[in-house]
């Protein structure tokens, strides 16, 4: 009350202060009269003032007499040899005082403009790619996920095909947001947390693209790099926004792509420093996800190809209850995943993709993507309207083997060696049992350094390898090693590849599968995640120091059986078709590639036996 009393008083102390000086203004315009300079001094001369005051601009004189109410006169003062000058013409003069207000005020404001423009410029762009517009520096701690509603993304699950089980799981998600008295009559709850799991290419991120098409809800998506700053908490403060945002507009789902890069466990490699930032990050989102109830409608989903980096508190049910895997499509995926792909393709009539999907065994989502454009691009540089099947071998060619080199210049000595080594993996992977067929070997080279190719074309999927067919697939492997020894009698630099992947699987057939009789059914290493890191022949986590020094002897020898052993079938094979090994190396030299039917033609009466 005191200070409402106070304010009160001083309202009216400014305006009394404020009348007073409005009436000592008006009251001197009153008293005051301007005059030009040359009646100033007549009046001096008639006597009429009886005083002056002189400032550096103006003259003011005092009236003997006051005329009415002024007082006062008041000019603007002249030069004296001027005024002398003018008073022989007997006409008024004055001097009018030129007004530089404009001019002053001009001189400082522009300069500051300037200068204030180019610092909002500056500050602006700074600001722009600190995130967040003109207020992005200061609002740095707030969330820069994006937000989708329905017709943003332009993807539903009509256009996810070849992972239908993980589309399914998310289907059963979008309709619990859709219908949630449906799921929760009987005391069921939707899980807080879908974790995408799969090698990179797979379809994670078109997956929950479609949920975000598919869903009539809010869509936050946002990568796990984008949390983590240069400065401290800032991570966890976008953390905080993000599940304020959603839980403001739920029900809603929050999607985090690349969880590893936020999610990475604490304390892994305490030898790099500098993590306190990101385990501030990790843990905000840990109390996020606990401190939400399934009931309103809040999904978070995520997408890695790292999970065995995740921290284990992240995995706990509770927070991401359900992990889907959106793993490499089979045969099957893979034809309906082309059939996505070529909608806006031009293809010829007579094309099967089930052939096409025999072609790319191991091919990702983005892979296929990948293939049917340069498939396009293929039969366009060679002007053809529609696209064929040999686009589409002419694509998988360049995508696995690379460009072809054909201003690569081999001398006829190395043409004959790579024709005799590529025909040698040909015919061993012909002449044996249960091994896939050739589908084209030839001496073209390609990428940066393959001087010739042979490509097999697997007739189904396979999941699991026996120990004879692990054998067979390394004297194919070895074949071409074993042709040169045979028709040169001496070696070449260019198995070296066949000789890293035979040894590579003879590793995997001693250490990981268990494979030798005499070592035992015993894994002496650890396997690292095949699962996301590629295919077959990918080696093993060094482990050393867990066997010892006379086991470590007996692996290198059962190695190096597995692998001479599987070199001394190959030469045995091809010392028995020796006649068609000279005829197939000859039509490679003479044509540079041999397809399948000339395959056929070549190795007609061959009756595949196991060496």
């Amino acid at each position: 009350m005191n200070q409402k009393h106070t304010w009160n008083l001083s309202y009216w102390f400014i305006a009394a202060l404020m009348l007073l000086t409005l009436q000592d203004l008006w009251q001197s315009a009153r008293e005051v009269e301007a005059v030009p300079y040359s009646a100033f001094e007549q009046a001096l001369a008639d006597g009429k003032i009886a005083e002056v005051q002189v400032t550096d601009r103006q003259l003011t004189g005092k009236l003997k007499t006051p005329q009415g109410s002024k007082l006062l006169l008041v000019t603007n003062r002249v030069e004296p040899d001027i005024a002398e000058r003018l008073d022989r013409y007997h006409v008024p003069y004055s001097r009018v005082i030129e007004s530089t207000l404009l001019r002053d005020l001009l001189s400082w404001i522009v300069p500051a403009a300037v200068f204030f423009g180019l610092w909002f410029f500056v500050f602006r762009r700074f600001a722009d790619k600190a995130g967040g517009g003109l207020g992005g520096f200061m609002s740095i701690g707030k969330s820069r996920a994006k937000v989708y509603v329905q017709t943003d993304t332009g993807v539903t699950f009509a256009d996810v095909a070849g992972v239908d089980e993980a589309r399914a799981e998310l289907a059963e998600v979008v309709e619990f947001l859709k219908h949630p008295a449906d799921f929760g009559r009987l005391g069921a709850h939707v899980p807080k947390g879908v974790l995408l799991v799969g090698p990179p290419g797979t379809g994670k991120t078109l997956l929950a693209r479609a949920v975000a098409g598919e869903a009539a809800v809010p869509f936050f998506s946002i990568s796990g790099s984008e949390f983590v700053e240069m400065f401290v908490g800032v991570g966890a403060a976008r953390v905080r926004d993000l599940f304020e945002q959603a839980r403001a507009q739920a029900p809603a789902i929050i999607f985090i792509d690349e969880l590893d890069a936020l999610g990475r466990a604490r304390g892994a490699f305490p030898g790099l420093g500098g993590h306190d930032e990101k385990e501030q990050t990790l843990n905000q989102l840990l109390v996020e996800m606990d401190g939400f109830d399934a009931k309103t409608g809040l999904i978070i989903l995520a997408a890695t190809n790292r999970p065995e980096i995740l921290d284990p508190a992240l995995l706990r049910a509770g927070r991401f209850d359900r992990q889907v895997l959106v793993d490499r499509p089979d045969k099957k995926g893979r034809l309906d995943i082309l059939k996505v792909h070529v909608r806006k393709v031009t293809l010829a009539p007579d094309l099967k993709l089930d052939e096409v999907a025999a072609l790319t065994p191991g091919f990702s989502g983005a892979d296929l993507a990948n293939l049917v454009n340069e498939a396009a691009l293929v039969a366009t540089r060679r002007r053809a309207s529609q696209v064929t099947l040999d686009d589409f071998t002419a694509a998988v060619e360049r995508i696995v083997a690379g460009l072809e080199k054909r201003n690569r210049l081999l001398n006829p000595k190395e043409r004959q060696t790579v024709a005799v080594h590529e025909m040698g993996h040909t015919l061993v992977a012909l002449a044996q049992p249960g091994t896939d067929p050739v589908h084209k070997v030839s001496i073209i080279p390609r990428g940066i350094g393959s001087l010739g190719y042979t490509i097999q074309r697997p007739t189904e999927d396979r999941y699991l390898m026996t120990k004879a067919e692990l054998e067979r697939k390394m004297a194919v492997l070895l074949g071409g090693r074993a042709a040169e020894m045979l028709v040169f009698g001496e070696l070449s630099t260019g198995a070296s590849d066949d000789l890293a992947k035979a040894t590579d699987l003879a590793r995997e057939m001693v250490m990981r599968y268990g494979m030798d009789a005499e070592l035992g059914f015993v894994a002496y290493e650890s396997p690292r995640n095949r699962m996301l890191e590629g295919g077959e022949g990918a080696v093993p986590e060094a482990a050393a120091a867990h066997v010892s020094e006379q086991t470590q002897e007996r692996i290198d020898q059962s190695i190096r059986a597995l692998v001479m052993g599987a070199f001394d079938r190959a030469t045995a094979l091809l010392t028995t078709h020796r006649a068609i090994l000279d005829q197939g190396a000859a039509e490679l030299l003479q044509h540079e590639t041999l397809d399948e039917p000339a395959l056929r033609r070549l190795t007609a009466g061959l009756t595949p036996t196991a060496a």
